[in-house]
C-alpha cells in the first residue's frame, strides 16, 4: 500500500496560494513509463531561479507507504546536465512517519539551488523530481521504539492498521 494524495485545500492555502482552480488543476507524480523507476513530480506553478539562488518548491503532495519503506526525492538528471541544478539535501529521505503529521499534513517541500551560471525558468507542469520508493533493512539489535508523535495511522481497506 503505497501512494501520493494532494494536501487538504487548507494546507493548500496556507502553503502555496487560495485559488480553488489551481488545487484543482495540478496532478499527481506518476511514472513516465512502464520501466520507470521514479514518479515525477510536476510543478504546480512557474519558478525562476538565479545563480546561486535557493528555492523552496511547494510540491502540493504527501505520501504514503509502508513502515519498512521510504521514499526518496531525487532532482531529474536533466536538470542536473543542462542547468546545473541540484537540490540542497541532495537527495530528500521522507520517512513513513511523515505522513498527515499534525505541523504539516506531510506536505513535501522541495529546495533547488541553481549552480549554474544562467538564471533558469522552470514552467507550471514541468516535471523537476522523482520519487522513488524503497524497502530499508534494520539491524539484528535495533532496538528503536516509537513513532513520531503526530502519526496518523494507514488503514488498509478494512480499517487495519498496517504499522
Amino acid at each position: 500500500m503505497r501512494g501520493f494524495e494532494k494536501i487538504s485545500f487548507e494546507q493548500f492555502k496556507n502553503d502555496i496560494e487560495d485559488d480553488i482552480k489551481l488545487y484543482n488543476s495540478y496532478i499527481l507524480p506518476k511514472r513516465s513509463t512502464s520501466q520507470s523507476a521514479g514518479y515525477d513530480f510536476f510543478l504546480i506553478k512557474d519558478i525562476t531561479i538565479k545563480p546561486n539562488e535557493i528555492v523552496k518548491i511547494p510540491t502540493g503532495y504527501k505520501s504514503y507507504y509502508q513502515s519498512d519503506e521510504a521514499l526518496l526525492l531525487i532532482i531529474r538528471s536533466s536538470l542536473g546536465f543542462k542547468y546545473n541544478l541540484r537540490l540542497t539535501n541532495q537527495i530528500g529521505l521522507i520517512d513513513s512517519d511523515f505522513y498527515n503529521n499534525k505541523k504539516n499534513e506531510g506536505h513535501m517541500i522541495v529546495s533547488l539551488q541553481n549552480q549554474g551560471k544562467e538564471t533558469v525558468t522552470l514552467k507550471q507542469g514541468e516535471a523537476y523530481v522523482q520519487g522513488v520508493f524503497i524497502n530499508y533493512l534494520k539491524t539484528d539489535d535495533d532496538n528503536a521504539t516509537g513513532i513520531r508523535d503526530n502519526w496518523s495511522a494507514l488503514k488498509d481497506k478494512d480499517g487495519i492498521d498496517e504499522r
